[in-house]
């Protein structure tokens, strides 16, 4: 570049890409680096899916409403931009699962509904005493063979039964990912439970030995998630007041990328033309093969499924909910007929979120082939779930207020071999396109500490392709 600069471009604006800005302007501006890092999002925003809205008094997530506390990168990241006095735990409390609707509270011991308590798991109402002994059969049966990858459903049914896993396993996990365990690929959404398995036989007994014990004397335990009280977006918001000025392009598509002798040339959707001597795609899948019309290795991503969901925010005041339930919220199994997915009655799980004497509820519709209320009107989704709502709530009012909010094509499926599928495309980029990486939702992980983690090994990549390269990037002279 004329200015002696190495130049990284980092496509998408999402969590995953302004995590991967942050981290690499730190390193440039602490280490004296001859690099420049541009971020282009095709939006007029950044954050991606983490939206958050305040009105009256309640905090409103859109999108994701808290990351996994275990996964410390969310909350590294949170105390970097110094909003470490905001992070809260969610408040604990019952669960429950909705089947063939009733609620049955979620078994004690399990993880992942995976039982690890004998106890609650003989005397829940939720198997039949059949299911309960076909899930005996986990203690017996030899630890799975396999040689490639399977999905989830293959491999809990083989262990616990078709019944658990319907009425358990399969609400759980299947809401994460707005997926269907039975084409989910295991190594590349829950690979600890193979290996949990594997080394122990059984998966009951495994997860029983694996999971941490509460410690003594601690009566009240801390919730396994955390969020900030002034919402996820006052994140993005932060870490976007700390990028370097005139480092962001917002409202700018990259349409195209071409490999030159040096370096690659990027056509923007305003004509304009950027180069770059490393590229972070931090895009979903869905727009990596248009940027890359010339490389055939892309084609997987063309058929790569992704889930189009909702959410469903609703406000009350407390005397409307009638029939109020003693619980932080509820996940609903296939076997029940209800188009909602899940409901977290979110002024209790998360006090912060609501006025006092409100009730906030947010509820979610769409999932791999059940995706047409996503489509609906506004109105005619929040009559569905006030409808299911009230098949066990006794809701007298309507919502003070509602805010549904669609998210297309949004959640990637990792079906049956994606990791496998991933690993080829990289290994083609390594060859035909140096110095261009891929990190994001659509890759190796959908949660907040899943993207920020790819986003700070993407600046690792970045910076040792960068000086393997060419020592005079390590400083400036």
């Amino acid at each position: 570049m004329s200015n002696g600069k190495k130049t990284v471009v980092i496509i998408g604006g999402g969590i995953t890409g302004i995590t991967t800005a942050y981290y690499l302007q730190k390193e440039i501006k602490e280490n004296g680096l001859a690099i420049e890092c541009k971020l282009v999002e095709a939006t007029h925003r950044l954050g991606g899916k983490i939206q958050t809205v305040v009105k009256d008094g309640f905090v409103i997530e859109r999108g994701p409403d808290s990351f996994l506390a275990r996964k410390l990168s969310a909350s590294r990241l949170v105390n970097e931009v110094g909003l470490s006095d905001q992070l809260v735990h969610n408040a604990t409390g019952k669960s429950y699962i909705l089947v063939k609707g009733k609620l049955y509270p979620m078994p004690g011991g399990s993880v992942m509904g995976i039982p690890t308590q004998i106890g609650p798991f003989v005397t829940t109402g939720l198997f039949s005493p059949i299911g309960k002994l076909r899930a005996a059969a986990d203690f017996i049966l030899p630890p799975t063979k396999t040689e490639g990858d399977i999905s989830l459903g293959q491999f809990f049914r083989r262990r616990l039964g078709d019944e658990v896993v319907e009425n358990l396993v399969e609400p759980l996990l299947s809401g994460i990912y707005a997926g269907d365990i039975d084409q989910l690929s295991l190594m590349a959404t829950f690979p600890q439970f193979f290996h949990v398995e594997q080394k122990h036989g059984s998966l009951i007994l495994g997860m029983k030995q694996s999971t941490p014990k509460p410690k003594q004397g601690h009566t009240s335990p801390k919730g396994i998630f955390q969020t900030l009280k002034t919402g996820l977006q006052s994140l993005v918001e932060e870490i976007e007041n700390r990028l370097e000025p005139g480092s962001v392009l917002k409202g700018l598509r990259v349409e195209k990328i071409e490999k030159k002798e040096f370096d690659y040339e990027l056509t923007l959707s305003n004509s304009e033309i950027m180069r770059a001597d490393a590229i972070v795609v931090a895009t979903p899948h869905q727009a990596v093969p248009a940027m890359f019309s010339q490389y055939e290795f892309f084609a997987p991503f063309n058929h790569m499924p992704a889930t189009s969901v909702a959410t469903v925010a609703l406000a009350f005041p407390e005397a409307a909910i009638q029939h109020d339930i003693d619980g932080t919220g509820f996940v609903v199994s296939r076997n029940s007929d209800y188009t909602i997915t899940a409901c977290t009655w979110t002024h209790k799980k998360w006090p912060h979120t609501a006025p006092k004497g409100k009730v906030l509820l947010r509820c979610y519709v769409g999932r791999a082939g059940d995706e047409a209320i996503v489509e609906q009107a506004d109105d005619e989704i929040v009559k569905v779930v006030m409808d299911d709502l009230n098949k066990i709530m006794n809701i007298t009012a309507s919502p003070e207020f509602s805010i549904v909010t669609r998210w297309k094509q949004a959640m990637p499926q990792y079906v049956v071999g994606h990791k496998e599928r991933l690993e080829k495309i990289k290994e083609k980029m390594t060859e035909q396109l140096p110095g261009v990486f891929l990190a994001g939702s659509s890759y190796e992980g959908l949660g907040i500490p899943d993207c920020i983690d790819q986003g700070e090994e993407a600046v690792k990549k970045v910076l040792h392709y960068l000086q393997s390269g060419t020592k005079e990037v390590i400083e400036v002279s």
